[in-house]
């Protein structure tokens, strides 16, 4: 069986091969040269406009950074936590698939505000960090929020050339006030659980009372049974 042989099977097939292409290529290039020449700079448009693939053969996109394309209200990118607003519930941490969410709870002895919405806040935040280098922007913490203060922003461009300097740090107590408010929270229980052995022991007095009672009953001789004789 005979083998065909291709033009860029030989030494001259390849040489001429390479200047079709080559030829084809730089077409291309000057096509689109005077496209990009002829047409107008693109607009800052949505990609959901009608008219956005209209200008797409200009010569420039956008001045970025100082002009941005417009990005979806539904899109998925930066977290961003209203503190104010957050009750320290937890419920965002432990639905994150990847663990980027790390928070320290400080509970109050009684109730230290409220949010927008009304919600009463009893529990302070000594820790909320947010690895966004570790986010999947899954937006699960987003929709198990109660009081709706952790979002997706339309921040998009927040490289940095330090993976570290990606955790966000939200909390806003200082090291003094998280130790403080440990404090009244540790005393607090310990008064309480000092109250609860006080109104503990009366009850363990007189139960021992009656458990004292108990045994000095038992340990009571029993009287001797004598018959009673029936004299007919």
């Amino acid at each position: 069986m005979s083998k065909k042989l291709g033009a860029n099977n030989t030494y001259f097939g390849n040489i001429k091969e390479a200047i079709q292409t080559s030829k084809h290529g730089l077409k291309l290039t000057i096509e689109h040269l005077k496209d990009a020449l002829v047409n107008e700079r693109r607009d800052p448009i949505s990609p959901n406009d009608s008219n956005y693939f209209e200008k797409q053969n200009s010569i420039v996109t956008l001045k970025y950074p100082q002009e941005v394309l417009p990005v979806p209200d539904t899109g998925r990118y930066k977290l961003d936590l209203e503190i104010d607003d957050c009750i320290v519930c937890d419920k965002c941490a432990k639905i994150c698939p990847v663990d980027c969410i790390e928070i320290e709870p400080i509970k109050s002895t009684e109730v230290i505000g409220e949010t927008s919405d009304g919600t009463p806040k009893r529990i302070y935040a000594a820790k909320f960090d947010i690895d966004m280098a570790k986010c999947c922007f899954c937006g699960l913490c987003t929709y198990v929020c109660p009081t709706e203060c952790l979002t997706m922003t339309k921040s998009y461009d927040f490289s940095e050339p330090d993976m570290r300097n990606l955790t966000y740090g939200f909390a806003d107590m200082s090291e003094q006030e998280v130790k403080q408010k440990q404090e009244l929270f540790d005393l607090e229980q310990e008064k309480k659980k000092q109250a609860k052995m006080a109104t503990a022991k009366p009850a363990l007095s007189s139960s021992s009372e009656k458990e004292n009672q108990t045994e000095a009953a038992q340990d009571k001789p029993k009287p001797k049974f004598r018959p009673r004789v029936i004299k007919k």
